[in-house]
């Protein structure tokens, strides 16, 4: 097997004597391609002088992850690579894990996209975000214990491995998304070709990543997010993403109203507009991701 492990860098340092050793230390053999979303920090350095191993795309400016990680899901399939491991910077693996996935990955081909268990950074606990969905985890797909995959409807993209011939039929993330949503448009998409996402227990990543305060800011982003990854969401008539997408804020804004909850209103009805004038941009990157 020939895997790609692709990196998206944006001030690595923290967490880059975690992360690539990890990966050079793996059991299956993998490349490793980092590509850098313009650090200010000395990562380009630190790239150079210590892992010279390592593949490094330097983009001098952040692309947003979707469109970086295209650059090294494009090299993948370019250069015959039979799986790509997509690894946020602040996560890294057990030796085994990246084998587990991958013999899993070919056991159970129905899965296009597998993933290890996510644990916090210190290893004390689930990944609150991975707990969180694997709550809507269904049966296993039996076989040798150590290769179980268990179904989700959703695993966030901090440890995806994928098989080359999924992103062939799938294709990239979407342009459409910038910085979160694109890894639950891609599985929307995912779902919409026939495969289904899961976990194989048995394998551990860890994800370094701090509690955030869920402050109105993160809150506007996550809505809005989760309007726009309804409203391009094939798996949906267009009739049925458009009241999803576009009506269902309008609906929240007069609850918000009516409950006295002013800002609520304007964010809700401006959220809105603001989908509704991306309807052109929805609508190409549905007809894409049905090609």
């Amino acid at each position: 097997m020939k895997t790609l492990a692709i990196i998206i860098s944006y001030n690595f340092m923290p967490w880059i004597d975690r992360c690539l050793p990890s990966l050079l230390s793996s059991s299956a053999p993998m490349d490793i391609l980092v590509v850098d979303n313009g650090s200010t920090d000395d990562t380009l350095v630190a790239l150079q002088e210590r892992y010279p191993l390592v593949r490094v795309i330097a983009n001098g400016k952040n692309l947003g992850f979707g469109a970086a990680n295209n650059i090294g899901m494009q090299i993948a399939v370019g250069e015959g690579y039979d799986g790509v491991m997509l690894i946020n910077q602040d996560a890294w693996l057990e030796t085994n894990s990246l084998q587990q996935l991958t013999d899993a990955s070919n056991q159970y081909p129905v899965y296009g996209i597998v993933s290890p268990t996510h644990l916090t950074g210190d290893g004390s606990k689930l990944d609150p975000g991975f707990e969180c969905y694997i709550g809507s985890r269904e049966n296993g797909t039996g076989g040798d214990c150590q290769l179980t995959v268990v179904n989700c409807q959703f695993i966030n993209a901090a440890l995806w491995y994928i098989p080359t011939d999924v992103i062939k039929k799938v294709g990239m993330f979407a342009p459409l998304f910038y910085h979160y949503g694109e890894d639950k448009d891609y599985v929307n998409r995912v779902h919409y070709h026939g495969y289904q996402i899961g976990y194989v227990p048995s394998a551990i990543g860890y994800h370094d990543r701090a509690e955030r305060p869920y402050n109105r800011a993160r809150w506007l982003r996550t809505e809005n997010v989760y309007h726009l990854s309804e409203y391009a969401n094939i798996n949906y008539s267009f009739p049925k993403a458009f009241v999803l997408g576009v009506l269902a804020p309008i609906k929240k804004a007069w609850k918000a109203l009516l409950k006295g909850k002013g800002c609520d209103f304007i964010d809700y009805l401006n959220m809105s507009i603001r989908l509704l004038l991306n309807t052109y941009k929805v609508c190409k990157t549905r007809k894409q991701a049905k090609i």
